[in-house]
């Protein structure tokens, strides 16, 4: 065991965790294997980590940038009108969705279940960007730009379709032209919602 093995620090032993991790899911990896491939030794994860749960933790915090795509979805969909509103917010979805957030293998405990604590931090994230459409939303109605309806209902659908398209680009590779589906989804959307 040299010195040099040791050396290598939290942001190497992250990188390699958080690939393995995605890779082949939380219960298929050993502190030995994330050891091996960023050249290190147990001692220094424990050392950083405490443990690999800490190790877990630390990576899925920094690979979900939930709280910056909120920050981005709120600016972008400021506008002069609701129907401007809808297609910035849509763009925005499409185009800067935090696609590591949900790569599995970060989410699956020992078994084959969801880690809850992980789900129940991207459940909250959800709700507050269900409640930006729905401001939206609600906004249309009052203005007369949208018909009466739960607004509630009307942004999960809109929510709904998004994810559609990213978890399809996310999960089974199918590429698309995002300007094309921002496009669509909008138009679609302020159509239904006229």
């Amino acid at each position: 065991m040299s010195v040099a093995r040791e050396k290598a620090g939290p942001d190497v032993i992250l990188e390699v965790a958080s690939r393995l991790f995605s890779e082949k899911g939380y219960a298929n990896v050993s502190i030995r294997d994330i050891c091996r491939e960023a050249g290190t030794t147990p001692p220094m994860i424990y050392y950083y980590f405490k443990n690999k749960r800490g190790l877990f933790q630390a990576v899925t915090k920094k690979n979900v940038s939930m709280k910056e795509f909120i920050v981005q979805l709120e600016r972008s969909s400021q506008g002069p009108d609701v129907s401007s509103r809808v297609r910035s917010f849509v763009r925005t979805y499409l185009t800067s969705f935090p696609e590591k957030a949900f790569s599995v293998g970060l989410y699956l405990k020992d078994s084959a279940e969801l880690d809850k604590e992980s789900a129940s931090k991207v459940a909250k994230s959800f709700e507050q960007i269900l409640s930006i459409l729905v401001e939206i939303v609600e906004e249309g109605i009052r203005r007369g730009e949208f018909r009466r309806s739960d607004p509630k209902m009307a942004a999960d659908l809109l929510l709904g379709l998004l994810n559609h398209f990213v978890f399809q680009r996310i999960h089974f590779e199918r590429g698309y032209n995002i300007d094309k589906a921002a496009e669509y989804v909008s138009d679609f959307f302020i159509r239904a919602m006229k």
